[in-house]
């Protein structure tokens, strides 16, 4: 039984002692950029989800680096936001304080795990220094005017007291709490995301990623061609434009809806309807998106009074508002038409409203309920009656309006009303108005304050501090105050990966060169989640920084490779609650590192959900007992057994099969218990990645004074993975009538010899001619007879 501690301190120390993971610039070999989701320092530690990925990404980065390639697996620590902010409030502690605490624990985790991190790469998202050029990259937007400030309806979390982008509301509730939140109207800070919601789309189309993560983004960026058409206003100068993705409908619009915020209400609104109006758009407003676009949901909605006119029809058609119709999609605005949307035709349903049919449906399709809203032949539709939908679109949208491309991604709230994040580097000066702080006065560095809670009231406790608003305007050097609000925790994160690649560089982002190098990331390990939060924003800000010749490619992410969870024991998702959670420090202890990687790897494929096992572990532990007792033997070399393992170690390494992998491990020392000493070190090469302390343990015994993580990686012979034999099929004429075991390679005349001495084949062909022998060596031969 081997010692696994004492073991593993000893290496771990020696590793640190000598930078063996340090990732070096400008060495000229071939890079490979790993890269992990770096964690957020919470309270209680880091836990079996944030195992999977390092593991996964460690393992694959030694192997790389064993390949002969520069190999940067860099780590850090996303310590802004509301996760560390949230904890320092629970426990009383300052956030500065708790977050040094935290960051500490976990290093140590990270540490005793085994992880092969470039801890001279190390970032702290908290740091000033490192926040300097993320205030820098803020300043970069609003120069291009992508960073703005306005007033509207914000997602407001009521637990957190702070402003939320869209993108961290999950089914109408707080990401962070699970809170629902509430809609204020409020002055914030946006960046102009929508501005490239196409070149994300694009930039989807190059990306090796699971489809599955592609068409996340591509439905919340959620692009739609259509055409905008104005509706005058009856009986008034103002008019109202809608989007639609269906202009050949036109005719058929009986009555339109507005959004409950529409800023048109009020003119459309008659006074006798319009307490009923004020009553309805209050109450629809308190409810989250996703209840009122719910499809199922019971359409509601309330008369204005007013009307518009149909600019085909040239009817007068009734003004509504309703729930459904939102003001962050399209313009607020829609035409209805019943007869070919499923959602008008149940409204107009409720309250009685007209139905036209203008689109006919192919012959043959049934078309349910009385709602058709497929492609079709125009009717009721004036002069483009009969003509095919496709072509109506265009000749309409000419008519009536104008073309119009229409996303979903609306702009990102990036203004937070919280204390522990990056402040926002601008001032505001009555005489200049929003002034920028100066980029040589970078850092703005957040002050110490005694009380950090959220005020609630809309503004941060930054706010309070006036020795730090009070300030200079850098223009007219007048007062100004600075402005209070911080920035969100995804300001950090968009961009981490950038400066793994010059982390220490005090006058620039990061040096071209360097950037140059190791740009983009290879392989990107992490989970499901923030398909719309991190991996949106952050190709944002990568796509941004290319466009202003910062960065030196489009796509920040080439692969991304995600990780199931593993649930309890229990089968059920690991929470104190359940009683169910395992502590990946409490395995270290009782069975070591190397036997928690390995077996954590064993339970599953990398991207499955699994379900931990506590007597699963016991068997890798005595695997690596056995390993640990190895010693060479004058055995004959396992050949062909040992190039069969390298090419399934190497090909699973490269598919991120780790799984598998294991499993064969295990079988080839069932099979090879004593191995030669050539033998014996492709073997613990070949394992390193795996379960690096007892490998480089045994490396060492075996007189070695270089880490085994250093050497190269072992390369099968083809040769060698041939069988001494192998089954030929036999066929008479295209039909199978006997099989023959021949030695690999065998000729033809080899071959045929043998099946003419085959008495199943004699009485198929005798007393006939051969016309045509067919032969495929080593898979079969077919005999065509006359």
């Amino acid at each position: 039984m081997y010692n696994h501690k004492e073991i593993e301190a000893k290496w771990q120390k020696f590793w640190e002692d000598n930078q063996t993971y340090t990732a070096k610039d400008g060495t000229g070999k071939a890079k490979k950029f790993i890269l992990i989701e770096f964690p957020y320092p919470s309270g209680a530690g880091l836990h079996m989800g944030h195992l999977r990925p390092y593991v996964a990404g460690d393992a694959y980065s030694r192997f790389m680096r064993m390949r002969g390639f520069e190999t940067m697996y860099p780590i850090g620590w996303d310590a802004f936001g509301l996760p560390a902010e949230n904890y320092a409030i629970k426990n009383g502690i300052h956030p500065r304080i708790s977050t040094e605490q935290n960051i500490a624990n976990a290093k140590k985790q990270i540490k005793n795990w085994g992880i092969g991190f470039d801890w001279s790469r190390e970032i702290n998202t908290t740091d000033p220094e490192y926040y300097k050029w993320t205030q820098w990259i803020f300043l970069q937007f609003y120069k291009a005017g992508l960073a703005f400030e306005s007033t509207g309806l914000i997602n407001w979390c009521p637990k957190d007291k702070t402003g939320l982008a869209n993108e961290e509301v999950i089914d109408g509730k707080c990401e962070r709490c699970g809170t629902v939140v509430e809609k204020r109207e409020m002055k914030q800070w946006y960046l102009r995301i929508s501005a490239y919601a196409q070149k994300l789309l694009d930039g989807l189309k190059e990306l090796d990623w699971p489809e599955s993560v592609k068409i996340q983004q591509e439905n919340w960026i959620g692009r739609s061609e259509g055409a905008l058409i104005k509706f005058p206003f009856s009986k008034q100068s103002e008019s109202v434009e809608i989007f639609t993705t269906r202009p050949d409908t036109l005719f058929g619009s009986t009555y339109m809806v507005l959004a409950p915020d529409h800023p048109l209400i009020n003119k459309i609104t008659t006074e006798d309807h319009r307490t009923e109006v004020e009553a309805y758009a209050q109450a629809a407003l308190n409810k989250p998106e996703i209840e009122r676009t719910a499809v199922d949901k019971e359409k509601t909605g309330v008369f204005t009074g007013g009307y518009a006119i149909n600019p085909a029809t040239e009817e007068e058609i009734p003004v509504w508002i309703a729930d459904y119709v939102l003001s962050s999609y399209g313009t607020g605005a829609i035409m209805a038409v019943p007869a070919h949307d499923e959602r008008d035709h149940a409204f107009a349903k409720k309250y009685n409203l007209p139905i036209r049919k203008v689109v006919a449906a192919p012959a043959g399709v049934e078309v349910k309920n009385e709602v058709y809203t497929g492609e079709g032949t125009l009717v009721n539709s004036g002069e483009y009656n009969f003509m095919p939908t496709s072509e109506a679109r265009q000749h309409i949208t000419a008519d009536f309006g104008k073309p119009k491309v229409q996303y979903r991604l609306r702009d990102w709230v990036f203004s937070r009303q919280r204390y522990w994040g990056e402040p926002i580097p601008l001032v505001h000066c009555e005489k200049c108005g929003v002034v920028p702080v100066p980029e040589n006065q970078l850092p703005v560095t957040l002050p110490e304050v005694e009380k950090y809670e959220p005020t609630g009231t809309g503004e941060s406790p930054l706010a309070a501090v006036e020795s730090w608003v009070n300030t200079t305007c850098p223009n007219c050097q007048g007062p100004a105050k600075r402005e209070t609000n911080t920035m969100p925790q995804w300001a950090g994160s968009s961009w981490y990966y950038l400066r793994y690649t010059d982390p220490k560089n005090n006058v620039q982002l990061a040096d071209k060169e360097k950037l140059k190098y190791w740009q983009p990331v290879d392989v990107y390990f992490g989970g499901m989640e923030h398909t719309t939060l991190h991996l949106l924003y952050s190709r944002f800000w990568n796509q941004f920084l290319y466009d202003q010749g910062i960065v030196t490619v489009k796509e920040p992410y080439l692969l991304r490779i995600p990780h199931g969870i593993i649930l309890g024991p229990d089968g059920e998702k690991m929470s104190k609650s359940r009683g169910n959670v395992v502590n990946p420090d409490d395995v270290v202890e009782q069975y070591g590192a190397d036997t928690l990687r390995m077996y954590e790897m064993f339970l599953g494929p990398h991207g499955d959900v699994i379900a931990w096992n506590d007597n699963g572990i016991v068997g890798v532990r005595r695997f690596l007992e056995r390993v640990s007792a190895l010693v060479p033997k004058q055995e004959e070399p396992a050949k062909r057994a040992l190039h069969k393992l390298i090419k399934k170690i190497s090909q699973d390494l490269e598919e991120y099969k780790f799984n598998t992998s294991i499993a064969a491990f295990m079988e080839f020392l069932n099979n090879n218990p004593n191995m030669n000493q050539s033998d014996l070190e492709t073997y613990l090469k070949l394992l390193s990645p795996f379960a690096p302390h007892i490998t480089e343990e045994l490396w060492s015994r075996l007189g070695h004074q270089t880490s085994i993580h250093l050497e190269s990686w072992p390369k099968y012979d083809e040769e060698q993975l041939k069988e001494e034999n192998v089954t030929i099929v036999v066929q008479v004429m295209g039909k199978v009538r006997d099989s023959i075991v021949v030695k690999t390679g065998a000729s033809e005349e080899e071959v045929r010899n043998l099946v003419m001495s085959s008495p199943n084949i004699s009485k198929h062909v005798e007393g006939k001619e051969i016309l045509k022998v067919i032969y495929v060596p080593d898979r079969l031969i077919n005999l065509v007879i006359k």
